[in-house]
């Protein structure tokens, strides 16, 4: 629970939310691999190949003002909290591209995130983390926002997710449109 903890004092730092408004419908559809855009430079030099994509479609709109500084800022309090912990950190989180837009998470010890049904849990995980939030709850968003919204409040365009040897996985972020 302290992770907990922890990453909820990371979300109230990072996100200072006026009013989150109306929602829309979640749209999440995955697409073939060979349909998306080539791999970008972190392929191969941070994860392997990337070797499924999925589009998702946010409910939450990206916050004007979410700018590089509020990403790596998000990204460094979620680095440190897991160095809080009596064991080495499971996986590593971090930003990439020109403005932090985006986050890369990559498991560094086996069996962690081992294959894409972990990972899916994992970001479960972090949902149910985000929805405890006095962020989420005060906007009254805690039962319909996910992880994946809370990253393009952010104003991060893609998640990176791999298990460091086999697989990785991307989704890209198409903001909300109101």
């Amino acid at each position: 629970m302290r992770v907990a903890k922890h990453l909820v004092l990371i979300l109230l730092a990072s996100l200072a939310l006026g009013g989150l408004s109306s929602v829309a419908q979640d749209q999440t559809s995955e697409q073939p691999f060979e349909d998306q855009e080539a791999s970008d430079r972190h392929e191969l030099y941070y994860y392997p190949e990337v070797t499924s994509r999925e589009t998702y479609v946010a409910r939450a709109p990206s916050l004007p003002d979410s700018d590089r500084q509020r990403r790596l800022g998000f990204v460094i309090g979620f680095t440190q909290q897991q160095y809080e912990q009596s064991y080495f950190p499971p996986v590593a989180v971090f930003a990439k591209g020109t403005d932090a837009e985006k986050m890369l998470i990559v498991a560094t010890t086996d069996g962690v995130i081992g294959s894409l049904y972990q990972a899916r849990a994992y970001l479960a995980q972090l949902t149910s983390i985000a929805r405890v939030s006095p962020v989420f709850v005060d906007n009254r968003v805690e039962d319909f926002y996910t992880f994946l919204d809370l990253l393009v409040l952010m104003g991060f365009e893609q998640l990176t997710i791999s298990d460091g040897q086999t697989y990785t996985h991307q989704i890209i972020f198409e903001p909300r449109q109101n």
